[in-house]
């Protein structure tokens, strides 16, 4: 068979490459699309830019509003002092080993204004990218249409370990919220299955007391494990019923989240808020990197483009919207938590936000506001919930994308003949990710996940600088403003906050990167499309 050169018109229709050399061979966006409707592999366009917008927001109002924030606020302390745990910017700066990273303290309200500066702009890249290649994969088909086979791959396995990694820590925070509302009603279950079998950390309770010393016990967190199973059950049902599911939960949410700044707000104390930035410009950067993963909803968005009605009008709105809306949702909570209680006081706390209304519930001794916190308590696992169902439907699409490419096995890109969802790929993802929730405890491990997503918004807004010169004339339903200074502002603002994340989280970003490329190596590279072409 005849190659085709290297000059070849990337948007030409069934010219699928850019490249002789494999590595950077690129699909052109006219195949993606042409590939997306054969009949055994299209999936079911059913969603509008309302639904489009609660899955994001669904994504995002999640753990990082009610579990991370706390984190974020106060920062994390380390049994000895290692350069590992130095935020790299830091240490770039001081070459000084650090015994844990500072918070951003009240000052969080402004780590998020920069985490939201962020975030538009790469939500400008995101809205034009996938109007103009409304295609299930997200970052991944982006970067498989603009800087070839390798990239792809190496994004998109950066997409496998983040969702996987993002909803474990979900699932098990999920638990320690079912675990709180059940002790709200008097039910106290056995610790042993509500617990993760490993705990680097040990286990206290409110009081201090030690329910189990550092490391394995004889366990398994059944919450985190039947939660993820439950939605893998949704998922494979429908698109639509995983949506108005989604929705429903994400109305709960935000009454939860509205309840908790309205009359938390009356509880108030400015002297709270001084210093405001008790750990300078170093708590900023740091804060905004920590909390940053929760806004991988934009890549959910994205995700389910090929399901989307009209995706060039619906999931710019979806993707713009979802930035709006979640912003001013968690700077509201920030500056609520961080004027009821001191800023150190959340360091350690798993529950913030809940444990916040407590605090006011036994200070005040009002039956209002216990019932407040049982809504609020109740709102947060719902808006967990939704977390875990929008990023096992990304992920189990990111995988459907690769294999339906042959860069993973031909199984993970079956359809359900009835339902018209890729089942098999959901299903693997569901136990993939409930089966380690129910052992590990792996809430430390959310920094894996905010490298790996400021690392694909990295890729996605290149993507954009790329198309607009190798194929200007393509029709965008919507078109990132002022040239090319969106998706530039994109990539410097996306590696600054990668420099606030530890030295010990680019190591361990790098050594899966390399068992990617081992695996790309012996397999994909060998079934790829590209290779039988070669």
């Amino acid at each position: 068979m005849a190659q085709i050169p290297a000059t070849t018109n990337p948007t030409t229709k069934g010219s699928p490459r850019t490249s002789d050399n494999q590595l950077f061979c690129c699909k052109s966006i006219d195949k993606l699309i042409s590939d997306s409707e054969e009949p055994d592999r299209k999936l079911k366009k059913t969603l509008g830019p309302v639904s489009l917008t609660a899955l994001g927001i669904g994504a995002v109002i999640g753990s990082g509003i009610f579990t991370v924030i706390g984190t974020a606020i106060g920062g994390q302390k380390f049994d000895a002092s290692s350069i590992l745990n130095a935020p790299l910017l830091d240490f770039l700066i001081t070459h000084r080993a650090t015994l844990g990273r500072p918070g951003a303290g009240p000052a969080l309200a402004l780590s998020l204004v920069l985490v939201a500066i962020v975030c538009a702009f790469t939500g400008l890249c995101y809205a034009e990218l996938a109007s103009m290649i409304p295609i299930a994969g997200s970052a991944y088909t982006y970067t498989y249409a603009t800087m070839g086979e390798l990239i792809a791959w190496i994004i998109g396995w950066d997409l496998i370990l983040e969702y996987a990694v993002s909803n474990m820590a979900v699932s098990v925070g999920f638990s320690a919220h079912l675990v709180g509302m059940f002790d709200w009603f008097g039910f106290h279950p056995a610790l042993r299955w509500i617990s993760p079998a490993y705990l680097p950390g040990g286990l206290t309770n409110l009081k201090g007391d030690v329910l189990y010393p550092p490391g394995l016990h004889f366990g398994f967190n059944f919450p985190a494990f039947l939660v993820v199973m439950i939605l893998t059950v949704i998922l494979v049902r429908g698109i639509r019923e995983s949506a108005e599911a989604n929705n429903v939960m994400v109305i709960l949410k935000i009454a939860a989240i509205l309840a908790f700044v309205i009359v938390g707000a009356q509880y108030v104390h400015p002297g709270n808020w001084h210093p405001f930035a008790p750990m300078g410009w170093s708590g900023i950067l740091t804060g905004g990197s920590i909390i940053f993963f929760t806004y991988i909803g934009f890549d959910s968005v994205s995700t389910a483009a090929e399901e989307a009605r009209n995706p060039q009008r619906d999931l710019p709105i979806g993707i713009i919207a979802t930035l709006v809306v979640c912003t001013v949702l968690y700077i509201g909570v920030a500056v609520v938590l961080t004027g009821i209680v001191p800023w150190a006081s959340v360091r350690d706390d798993a529950a913030p936000v809940v444990n916040a209304m407590k605090l006011l519930t036994v200070q005040t001794g009002s039956h209002t506001l216990n019932w407040i916190h049982l809504g609020v308590l109740f709102g947060a696992m719902m808006g967990m919930i939704s977390s875990l169902l929008v990023f096992q439907l990304g992920q189990a699409r990111v995988w459907f994308s690769m294999s339906r490419d042959g860069l993973l096995p031909r199984l993970f890109g079956r359809v359900h003949p009835r339902f018209r969802t890729p089942a098999t790929a959901t299903w693997i993802a569901g136990f993939l990710v409930g089966i380690p929730a129910g052992f590990l405890d792996i809430g430390t491990l959310s920094d894996l996940s905010n490298i790996g997503t400021l690392f694909a918004f990295v890729l996605v807004s290149i993507g954009v600088i790329i198309l607009r010169y190798r194929d200007p004339g393509r029709h965008r339903g919507f078109r990132a403003p002022g040239g090319i200074a969106a998706p530039v502002l994109s990539v410097f603002f996306c590696i600054l906050l990668m420099s606030g994340l530890p030295i010990l989280t680019w190591l361990r970003f790098f050594a899966w990167l390399a068992i990617g490329l081992t695996v790309y190596a012996l397999y994909s590279r060998h079934h790829s499309e590209f290779c039988k072409k070669a």
